[in-house]
């Protein structure tokens, strides 16, 4: 009869356990991103001039721009208006998704 691996110690009753609490842990984190995902995102510009919105799952949903921020004379301040506004709204999809996601990957970096 061969001899049982040895896992640091730990018994299988132990090992199964682990396994048990992994996988539950694998079912509350695709809860909480789908949770994520279904949620919406919205980055704005200065004086709200451009409207950026995001699902949770990083995709542009919406994109608003007010008449007042489009100037033919003046395309570069357009376009910091739409970068500053898509931004702010990809930090907040990030923001939300470390304060759901943050507890179960702490540490594992």
């Amino acid at each position: 009869m061969g001899k049982r691996p040895n896992f640091g110690g730990m018994g299988m009753g132990n090992m199964q356990n682990l396994i048990k609490q992994a996988k539950k842990m694998q079912k509350q984190m695709a809860e909480e991103q789908a949770n994520l995902s279904t949620q919406e995102f919205v980055g704005k510009s200065a004086d709200d001039l451009v409207v950026a919105t995001f699902t949770g799952d990083r995709k542009l949903k919406d994109l608003k721009i007010a008449a007042e921020a489009i100037d033919p004379d003046d395309p570069d301040m357009l376009q910091d208006l739409v970068i500053d506004a898509v931004n702010k709204g990809i930090q907040e999809v990030e923001d939300a998704t470390q304060a759901s996601m943050g507890k179960y990957t702490k540490g594992l970096m």
